[in-house]
């Protein structure tokens, strides 16, 4: 989620603070253009190669072009128009019941209980009993359901044994792996889009960091929200909570695992982006996990098309596809664990080559800049050009 390039390295990214301070004031999508911008939008073959070849890890690549507006043939609009009056208002109309039905089921179960405050946090993370149990099952059960509702009716899924794994990773020096398995603290993922929300609370279950924004559910998952700094001494700040989070559930069974997407920003399922250190903060094991969308016309990948008009494509689209890659627990070698930037380097790199991922250096100022860009907006802070630590 984009969210997290904020609030994870925080500490880190100092040099960033004044992008986060000026959204606070122009909150609009990245893909909203500015109708008092007198540039001209991209024209030009070539200009346009120049931008996708910088800014390939945004650049789509299915039948429906640059920001999902580009030229369809025949065959293609007559498969859009008739998705649209028949497979999307059913889809539209399960997916809404299913939201509210787990919405309820929350409600219920969190009848008589009040929710952990920590830190302006406020969630059901530690429910327990039957309560945890009907809350964990149904919302497995209910996302899987949402999926299938939206065209991904098979899901395949690989698990990667130990000794691939140790043979990509032997290049680091003085590593000890655990000789007792222990469960990790994090699910590590790349993200592609935010259906990777769903699909890893239909496999697991976790917490991850969302915007305050989000609807009751999303308490009950023990989400850790996005807030503004408290100016209070001895407020630890959504990385700190974060922090906690993980090393308690690597110490609790019980305690949901959090889900981390250290790039903090989406790409087009081809490249893997900087990872961020606030994931790998706790010096604990992590789970590293490979999601990636094969597609034949609409790629779900949410990289450089808005919102509004991913969803609507997404509905018309037959046919879904996840594929997943679940690797082995990494273990942190006490090097790594002194230093965590070399434990996020090394998890991305492992995942890269798992994964056949092209490993790019670009975040998420330059993904601002290719969609002011594509909009025809060149008038940005001059921050937004600054690279990312």
């Amino acid at each position: 989620m984009e969210s997290e390039l904020k609030t994870f390295d925080s500490k880190e990214n100092e040099p960033l603070q004044a992008v986060h301070e000026s959204s606070s004031k122009d909150d609009r999508p990245l893909l909203k253009s500015d109708s008092n911008a007198n540039s001209p939008k991209v024209s030009g073959v070539e200009e346009l190669e120049e931008l996708e070849k910088k800014y390939a890890a945004y650049v789509r690549k299915d039948v429906y072009g640059t920001m999902g507006r580009g030229e369809l043939p025949l065959v293609e609009k007559l498969l859009l128009g008739f998705a649209a009056v028949t497979l999307v208002p059913i889809r539209v109309v399960v997916s809404i019941s299913i939201l509210l039905i787990y919405y309820l089921i929350c409600r219920i179960c969190t009848i008589s209980i009040a929710p952990t405050r920590d830190e302006e946090q406020e969630d059901y993370a530690h429910m327990g009993g039957w309560r945890r149990s009907v809350v964990v099952q149904c919302g497995r059960f209910l996302s899987r359901a949402l999926l299938f509702t939206l065209g991904f009716y098979w899901i395949s899924e690989a698990n990667r044994n130990t000794d691939t794994a140790e043979i990509l990773t032997s290049e680091n020096e003085g590593k000890e792996q655990s000789e007792e398995p222990e469960r990790p603290g994090a699910i590590i993922s790349n993200h592609v889009s935010y259906l990777d929300i769903l699909y890893h609370m239909s496999s697991s279950f976790p917490s991850f960091v969302a915007k305050n924004l989000l609807m009751f559910n999303s308490k009950c998952l023990g989400c850790v929200y996005v807030q503004r700094e408290s100016k209070a001494s001895d407020f630890k700040g959504v990385s700190g909570v974060v922090t906690e989070r993980v090393k308690e559930a690597h110490q609790n069974e019980s305690a949901p695992q959090m889900m981390l997407f250290p790039e903090g920003t989406t790409t087009n399922g081809d490249y893997l982006l900087p990872f961020k250190t606030g994931a790998f903060l706790s010096k604990v094991p992590i789970l590293p996990v490979i999601l990636r969308y094969p597609y034949r016309r609409f790629s779900p990948a949410w990289d450089s098309i808005s919102g509004v008009r991913h969803v609507i494509l997404l509905l018309c689209q037959f046919v879904n596809y996840i594929e997943v890659t679940r690797l082995p627990v990494y273990y942190p070698s006490q090097e790594e664990k002194d230093d965590p930037k070399l434990y996020a380097h090394n998890v991305r790199k492992l995942m890269a080559s798992e994964g056949g991922l092209t490993m790019s250096d670009i975040g998420l100022a330059e993904k601002r800049i290719y969609h002011a860009a594509l909009n025809g907006n060149n008038r940005l802070p001059s921050v937004l050009h600054q690279k990312d630590d």
